[in-house]
């Protein structure tokens, strides 16, 4: 491998102050355990996204990340401590065209096992998938090693490209969603250690991809996706940080790849509900992660202890907001409320967009809003024609109950012509554009439902201020986004309201307790004595009339979300008479 030698070694740890209670390493840094020198004249400055880098053109060659790299810790930590003194989360890297060709090569790094395994804890392993001419998207390198199946390699080659033309040159970011069949086949790292076990049976994956022109080629341009896997439901701050390293790997390849690696492993290890400063290629990162996979985020509550700032905080479980998601559902905003409704009732839904990255973002977003009701269905944020699940979620039996399957192939549209639920995402129009090029497939922007009717009344004073907020500025769309968002979170929560009154009926009294064996337990779920209270004490959401509430709930009692929750407050409730009274 032919490697430019205009790098010079810098140290890749953030720097803490001193704190008692926190994960974090010593303050010294390479700087200060290198001689000092001053600047020859020969040395000069180039800026990488925005942060100045010295170079130094007779240094020998050294890896950014390898020897004499000081093996700092990103902390898990109160936000009103005063956080980071400077970022030096870069190594000192030149441009140059052999540095280009890495992302082409297969060629790994040394890189410790405790240290792949601190990384894991977060984020599995980057992929490279390259196209060839004969098979299509390859896979040509996955850094640190990590065993994937062949069905996995394909499944992640093809759900990293997009499967339609979507510019001449550029790059987009997206997701993809598909089953976990590493962890069962081969149940660890290639150099023996375990890798976490999958949470819920499915890997992650989150996909810069580039086109660019290259004459060397026969096709014209180069294809490459750089793609991050995570066993983690983190699609905003898994987003940010592909986002970040996708450029910086096009120019420099894998040194650029080897110091992401190292920034990730200096992290603490995830902790539910707390806020983290994450250092990443020369920034810093506000995330306060959810306590459950099922934990609703919201501005309003989070850790940060100061007012949410979309430039400067993450809630690591919301849906990216670039580009605003009124945006992306601008042809669909007056029928949110019905499509909120078919999410809670577990109906299908096929997701159109004219690229993976739209119908990702969207598929993200209609997931989230199910929070705090377990998930009891499958989702796919973007879904190929390739993936090994296609036959079995793609086929002419009625589609599973609650599944949200992101397309961009105009295939889909005959092939699941019989489901109930189409929402194609997109402005008003029936032509989208993208770049120079105009893309006329699938369905045109809007929701269609054959089955739905909408049962509660839309909110139509916030329908009209966001449809007034799709033309105002980005920063104006994104906090209008975050009010929609907030306030279908709000119904999510008001649907749940007459469920958990009845439910405190069934905690059985301290007398029970006490002097009844077994009764340290929720009492038995009756669907009559529900409905007798729903008619009694009503519901706080605005249905449309008593039968229509009635209606909606006796078909959410039927959906598969329905047995999970009433298990999960069941669970709950055990513990809790058990911790109070077995003792």
């Amino acid at each position: 491998m032919e490697v430019t030698t205009e790098m010079e070694e810098q140290d890749i740890g953030l720097l803490y102050p001193s704190r008692s209670g926190s994960c974090t390493g010593s303050t010294e840094t390479i700087a200060s355990r290198l001689t000092s020198r001053q600047p020859s004249p020969t040395e000069s400055h180039v800026p990488i996204d925005g942060i100045g880098s010295r170079q130094d053109p007779s240094s020998p060659l050294k890896s950014p990340s390898l020897s004499n790299v000081h093996d700092t810790h990103f902390g898990l930590r109160p936000v009103s401590q005063k956080t980071v003194i400077r970022s030096r989360t870069l190594p000192h890297l030149a441009r140059s065209d052999a540095a280009r060709k890495l992302s082409s090569e297969s060629t790994g790094f040394e890189f410790e096992r405790d240290r792949a395994l601190r990384m894991s804890k977060w984020v599995l392993a980057f992929a490279i998938v390259n196209f060839d001419l004969d098979l299509g998207p390859v896979v040509c390198g996955v850094h640190p090693p990590l065993y994937l199946t062949p069905v996995q390699k394909e499944n992640i080659a093809f759900s990293s490209f997009p499967d339609s033309l979507q510019f001449e040159q550029g790059s987009e970011v997206h997701s993809f969603r598909i089953q976990d069949l590493g962890a069962s086949a081969k149940d660890g790292l290639d150099n023996g250690d375990s890798r976490p076990g999958s949470i819920d049976g499915y890997l992650y994956g989150y996909s810069y991809f580039s086109q660019r022109r290259d004459n060397t080629s026969k096709r014209g341009y180069q294809q490459t996706s750089l793609v991050l896997l995570s066993h983690l439901q983190y699609p905003a701050l898994f987003t940010t940080l592909i986002m970040k390293l996708g450029p910086l790997f096009l120019i420099h390849g894998v040194p650029m790849l080897e110091t992401a690696c190292h920034n990730i492993a200096s992290w603490c290890c995830p902790s539910p509900g707390s806020t983290a400063e994450l250092g990443f290629l020369g920034s810093v990162l506000h995330v306060e992660l959810p306590m459950t996979a099922d934990t609703q985020q919201l501005t309003e509550t989070a850790s940060f202890r100061e007012k949410f700032d979309t430039t400067l905080h993450l809630l690591s479980s919301i849906a990216p907001l670039d580009p605003p998601p009124i945006s992306i559902f601008e042809a669909s905003l007056s029928h949110l409320w019905s499509i909120w409704e078919c999410l809670i009732l577990c109906e299908p839904i096929l997701v159109f967009g004219s690229s993976p990255a739209a119908t990702s973002q969207a598929v993200w977003w209609l997931r989230d809003l199910l929070r705090p009701i377990p998930l009891a269905n499958d989702f796919r944020p973007y879904f190929t024609i390739h993936d090994k699940d296609h036959s079995l979620l793609v086929n002419k039996l009625p589609p599973k109950a609650g599944l949200i399957l992101g397309v961009t192939n105009p295939f889909f549209q005959k092939s699941c012509a019989h489901w109930p639920h189409v929402l194609s995402v997109g402005p008003k129009a029936s032509v989208r554009h993208q770049g120079n090029a105009t893309i006329i497939a699938g369905p045109p922007p809007g929701w269609c439902t054959k089955t739905h009717r909408r049962y509660i009344s839309k909110d139509r004073q916030l329908l009209k201020a966001i449809e007034k907020t799709c033309q105002a500025s980005v920063q104006d769309r994104i906090q209008a986004s975050l009010d929609l968002r907030r306030h279908f979170c709000s119904r999510t929560n008001t649907m749940l309201v007459p469920l958990n009154r009845y439910l405190n009926t069934l905690i059985p009294s301290p007398t029970e307790c006490t002097t009844v064996s077994g009764c340290l337990r929720l009492k038995p779920f009756s669907s009559a004595d529900f409905f007798s209270s729903l008619k009694t004490n009503g519901s706080p959401l605005p249905f449309k009339s008593a039968a229509k509430r009635r209606e909606f709930y006796e078909r959410w009692l039927k959906t598969p979300a329905f047995g999970l929750w009433l298990a999960q407050q069941e669970e709950v409730v055990q513990k809790t008479l058990q911790d109070k009274w077995a003792g």
